[in-house]
């Protein structure tokens, strides 16, 4: 469900850089309904989009997109429900992640059946 008081207050709120250099991010997540495992729904945005899953084999592997952005996928912990989220992190701004975030959801829809909404307001 679209929280739009969350969704204002993430986008206010930075996220610290990937490398803990203090670099703010933003984040715009899009969530897939259909079933598919984290190491699955990497490898397919990881080809839908061309780019190689960097830090394959830690905690945090990410694909890289244009313009700097990264994705990184969710999964849901334990007891909650199937969807799996794909966070669009930027360094630039909220509205680079969610114009990168769209940009993916648009490619995911075209290379593969899924169901995939945006998690913020279009």
């Amino acid at each position: 469900m679209i929280d739009p008081v969350r969704d204002f207050l993430a986008a206010l709120r930075p996220r610290a850089g990937r490398a803990g250099d203090g670099t703010p991010e933003w984040c715009a997540t899009i969530v897939v309904r259909s079933p598919v495992t984290k190491i699955d729904a990497l490898a397919i945005v990881a080809l839908a989009v061309d780019s190689p899953v960097r830090e394959a084999r830690t905690m945090r592997p990410y694909i890289e997109l244009e313009g700097g952005a990264r994705a990184e996928i969710e999964i849901p912990k334990f007891g909650e429900p199937p969807p799996l989220a794909i966070d669009v992190y930027s360094t630039v701004s909220h509205e680079h992640a969610v114009l990168e975030a769209l940009r993916l959801m648009a490619a995911l829809e075209q290379y593969t059946g899924w169901s995939i909404r945006p998690d913020f307001e279009v």
